[in-house]
């Protein structure tokens, strides 16, 4: 069968952000992108697979200064780490970008110009009211009572000069193309988000170029300006298949654009369903098929480490259960559109009960039971009884089946389907009782036949896995001495060759664990943060200047808990914002404060902080805030989250 019969299929990731290594919920994306890849691969599709990095901007510049080197040594060290990642958990993309590549770099010079050139982009100032810690504009709808959404500080009228892309110009074309096209956005409630809070409202002209920093792709017809953050980011998907804005595109390119598929995090829909598609139509080119924005990972109730501040990365989770356990984990535990949970409980019991038992020891106990019967060989003697039937049903269904919840992007559906056929395996290992026949010599035609039934269903389920865990799906190939199959074969049972011996000693594909055991390493993983409070002595105090009186009344309106960070990201577009996931009792809110300069996303996740819950929901820089983390500021400003003295549970009333 021609592998590249069913046409191509071009998809690419989100390119990670090179401020600091990726922990396991940023690693979720490539791993689902590989599964994906892997499948349309076997289905038989050519794909061409993108991934890589994204390594200019304002913080990269003040991150490199505050470690002494230069910009572009430190994306190099960053962007060895993603990569270094991507490879551990065995991702087979094709590409992998470097927005600093200098061909890229080449095209977004080319592309600014072009649509300058055209009037897509013009030269204003970017005016308005200016924070200067936060160093952002904003319009006075966008203030927080009079003051600077991000931090609260006083703004002051200013501007700066820049250039402008006229988004509303394209902003009908882009509604009509997303009414036209239901797919185009995936899932469904991303593409209402996007409908009702950004478009149908009206787009504003975005700005496209700053002048307040250097490290970014210089305008070339004006140096001072360096290319902004998305115009930059999102056209690497053009750029590095070979798109020439001058009209001398590689094939590579006309291969294979428009996508088939971006798949990227839910956070930043916005910029590729709206930003990136209207750049697309000013440069005449067909838009994406499908851009696909999957949930968050989030490090579920606490219990990753005792430790405060435990961030997870890949590398240690490997390193404690094996790559494809940590594929299969994440892949599993991912709704379609809702958010993923892990902790260290999830981790064990998956790996004990589906892959350890379910998998593992089906394929053990079969290999096993050939040798002991058959010294290895395994021959279909034609012995067939009706339970046999209800077994076949479900392999040569499955392939289908997983296919319909791969084609939906259903990643953890279309794994249950896999595993519900080895369950089917077990249960008809029960059903048949191999070791009672193995008594009864003129029963060794049937055990024969049960044995081959086995290890066929087996192969199959292996083939159909191998996209999700492929050195497992390659382990037991070989212990069965069987091989890949075409994706058409899959749908047939009896395609194994009579008189093929399995394995003499199958190997042990996943080790049970112990909860208490891994809970213990677990611990090492990463040393307890400091609490960095200072001593009575330490402390001179400070006045603040204070506020009217209230009532008990006017207290009792408050609702104060604890809660407990479960998940942290940076508010991309905002110098000062962290967006956390707080788990509050049985509720997660999600909470924005303007706490980045002292505090990362990294070390927030797992602290237990007092949260006022009953505030008003409000947007800061475009992101809905439910709450307020309580903190306290000393006399320079400097800001220290409020935490409880002892333990306590998340949920827990402050009164």
């Amino acid at each position: 069968m021609c592998k590249a019969c069913k046409g191509k299929f071009y998809m690419t990731t989100a390119i990670a952000y090179t401020s600091g290594k990726p922990h396991i919920g940023n690693t979720y994306e490539i791993v689902l992108a590989d599964a994906i890849a892997r499948y349309k691969r076997l289905e038989g599709y050519d794909v061409y697979f993108q991934t890589g990095t994204d390594e200019h901007g304002q913080k990269i510049e003040l991150k490199a200064e505050a470690a002494g080197i230069t910009p572009k040594e430190y994306v190099d060290q960053i962007a060895g780490e993603v990569k270094f990642i991507w490879d551990l958990m065995n991702t087979s993309y094709d590409n992998f970008v470097r927005t600093t590549d200098a061909d890229h770099e080449a095209q977004v010079q080319k592309i600014f110009k072009r649509l300058y050139e055209q009037g897509d982009i013009y030269k204003g100032y970017y005016e308005g009211l200016y924070c200067t810690p936060c160093e952002s504009f904003f319009t006075e709808s966008q203030l927080v009572d009079g003051r600077c959404p991000d931090c609260g500080g006083e703004v002051q009228p200013a501007k700066e000069e820049a250039y402008f892309f006229k988004m509303s110009k394209y902003a009908d074309r882009l509604i009509e193309h997303i009414n036209k096209h239901p797919e185009f956005i995936q899932p469904v409630a991303r593409k209402n988000e996007m409908m009702n809070n950004f478009l149908l409202p009206g787009l504003q002209d975005l700005c496209v170029s700053r002048t307040s920093f250097t490290w970014g792709i210089p305008v070339d017809f004006d140096p001072k300006h360096v290319v902004y953050v998305w115009l930059d980011a999102l056209t690497n998907y053009i750029t590095k298949i070979g798109y020439d804005a001058d009209g001398g595109s590689s094939e590579l390119f006309k291969k294979n654009w428009p996508a088939d598929l971006h798949l990227i995090g839910k956070d930043i829909i916005r910029f590729h369903t709206i930003y990136w598609p209207i750049f697309l139509m000013a440069l005449d080119l067909p838009l994406p098929k499908q851009v696909f924005g999957h949930p968050w990972l989030l490090q579920g109730e606490g219990k990753m480490s005792k430790s405060k501040g435990n961030v997870l990365y890949a590398d240690q989770l490997v390193e404690m259960f094996g790559v494809d356990a940590v594929r299969y984990f994440v892949l599993h535990e991912m709704p379609f559109d809702n958010d993923g949970v892990i902790s260290w409980e999830l981790l064990v019991e998956r790996m004990n009960s589906d892959l350890a038992n379910t998998l593992g020891n089906l394929v053990n106990r079969t290999i096993s039971m050939s040798n002991k019967y058959f010294d290895g060989v395994v021959a279909n003697a034609g012995a067939a009884e009706s339970v046999d039937d209800s077994l076949k049903e479900v392999v040569t269904l499955t392939r289908d089946r997983v296919s319909s919840k791969m084609a939906d992007l259903r990643v953890a559906d279309a794994i249950t389907e896999v595993m519900t056929l080895f369950k089917r395996c077990n249960k008809y290992i029960d059903e048949t009782e191999p070791w009672v026949l193995a008594k009864d010599e003129a029963k060794q035609a049937r055990l024969a036949t049960v044995l081959y039934n086995l290890v066929e269903s087996i192969s199959i389920g292996a083939n159909l896995i191998s996209s999700f865990m492929p050195e497992t799906a390659q382990k037991i190939l070989v212990m069965l001495n069987d091989r890949e199959r075409e994706f058409d074969e899959l749908a047939f049972f009896g395609l194994r060759e009579d008189g093929k011996r399995v394995t003499d000693a199958p190997e042990i594909l996943f080790e049970r664990l112990k909860l208490d055991e891994v809970l213990a390493k677990a611990e090492t993983l990463q040393p307890a943060a400091a609490d960095g409070h200072g001593t009575a002595e330490d402390d001179a105090g400070i006045d603040i200047e204070p506020k009217d009186e209230i009532t008990f009344g006017d207290f009792e309106k408050m609702q104060f808990q604890i809660g407990e960070i479960i998940a942290c990201e940076e508010v991309k577009k905002s110098k000062k914002l962290l967006c956390s996931q707080v788990k509050i009792g049985s509720q997660i809110k999600q909470i924005v404060s303007g706490i980045k300069k002292y505090y990362s996303a990294e070390e927030m996740v797992g602290k237990k902080v007092m949260v006022l819950v009953n505030l008003k929901p409000a947007k800061l820089a475009g992101v809905l805030s439910e709450g307020m983390l309580l903190c306290a500021e000393d006399a320079e400003g400097n800001l220290a989250l409020m935490t409880p003295e002892r333990e306590m549970p998340s949920g827990a009333e402050i009164s």
